[in-house]
């Protein structure tokens, strides 16, 4: 069995309430609203049935909660829709999807966690999303650490999902991004910078039971091992105002070695076979997990699973290994068993 980690869907009520609220959702939300495959249910099983062997878990999509939902109320009121539609979804499609990502929003009042707890302690979600920053500020915000204190005590795994628009310029003198580059390469900066402050700000050191399966292969992170490894191994020396020396010798371990051990990472990289190289290069086999983006592609869904198989089958890998990747992995960081 082939279970997709990490894909997208609407559940139909908040695809509905979206639409009103938000119909007006630029940029990714073009996108967003060019692919049936996001909100009907019947073409995605359509897309599972046509792949032997395989299933899909859900999770919810663009745009990030806090970026329309401007009060409290509002956030946690659509983050309990989401997930709401998506336990009731899957109690009745358990065959083609064994189980889902619960949305939370660190901007709500608590920081998501009441919201986190009730999705996976009564609604049964596998755990929960977040993106690599709440409205443009950073995870590792002292408002925020109500959340990492309660994902560490309870121990469930965080399915973190990059987030960047057109909004942030790629250049101080100008006021957008162009040409997508907000998306090309800055959701994979994203990722990448979201983690290495989760790292600096001791969020990782002193939360040791956290669990973060990051997005496309963990983004710029794989092919970046020799500044992340090397080049922070001489973090301080490039800095004037910043006793940065003193807290590269407080960390518990090497720069490097947080990324290699302390985050999963899943497979979903647009079918590149180079950039799948280079994660299964730079992470360990049981930090794995597969995943394809579905239905985020040109053909609305079928390409990235096939050729995301494609591209695993042609690795030769072990039969221990492809285990390990299609379900194991993702049973080992969930706690649930999902191949019956």
């Amino acid at each position: 069995m082939r279970i997709d980690a990490y894909t997208h869907f609407f559940p139909r009520k908040f695809f509905d309430k979206l639409n009103a609220v938000a119909g007006d959702y630029k940029d990714m939300g073009k996108r967003v609203r060019s692919l049936p495959a996001l909100h009907d249910l019947n073409l995605r099983k359509k897309i599972v049935d046509g792949h032997k062997d395989y299933q899909q878990i859900l999770a919810y999509p663009q745009p990030a909660i806090e970026s329309f939902a401007r009060t409290p109320a509002d956030i946690n009121g659509f983050c309990r829709i989401i997930n709401d539609g998506f336990a009731e979804l899957i109690a009745k499609e358990k065959d083609h999807f064994p189980g889902w990502v619960a949305q939370v929003s660190l901007a709500a009042p608590d920081a998501g966690v009441a919201e986190a707890e009730r999705a996976v302690k009564k609604l049964g979600a596998l755990g929960v999303q977040i993106y690599t920053n709440v409205a443009g500020k950073p995870l590792d915000r002292p408002e925020y650490r109500p959340f990492w204190d309660r994902m560490n005590e309870l121990g469930i795994p965080i399915w973190l999902h990059p987030t960047r628009g057109a909004e942030t310029p790629d250049y101080v003198s100008e006021q957008r991004s162009l040409y997508e580059i907000w998306w090309t390469f800055g959701w994979s900066y994203e990722t990448a910078c979201a983690l290495a402050r989760l790292v600096f700000s001791k969020i990782i050191d002193t939360h040791p039971n956290l669990k973060i399966i990051t997005h496309h292969f963990a983004g710029i992170v794989p092919m970046l091992e020799g500044r992340l490894g090397p080049g922070n191994d001489a973090l301080g020396s490039r800095t004037t105002d910043e006793d940065y020396v003193a807290l590269r010798k407080s960390l518990k371990k090497r720069v490097l070695d947080y990324f290699k051990q302390d985050f999963w990472a899943d497979t979903a990289v647009f079918t590149a076979v180079p950039a799948t190289k280079a994660g299964m290069e730079f992470f360990p086999r049981d930090k794995i997990v597969f995943a394809s983006d579905c239905p985020f592609d040109p053909e609305g869904g079928t390409m990235y699973p096939r050729e995301t198989l494609k591209i695993l089958e042609s690795l030769n890998l072990s039969k221990a290994d492809q285990d390990k990747i299609f379900f194991k992995n993702l049973e080992a960081v969930t706690g649930r068993k999902l191949v019956q």
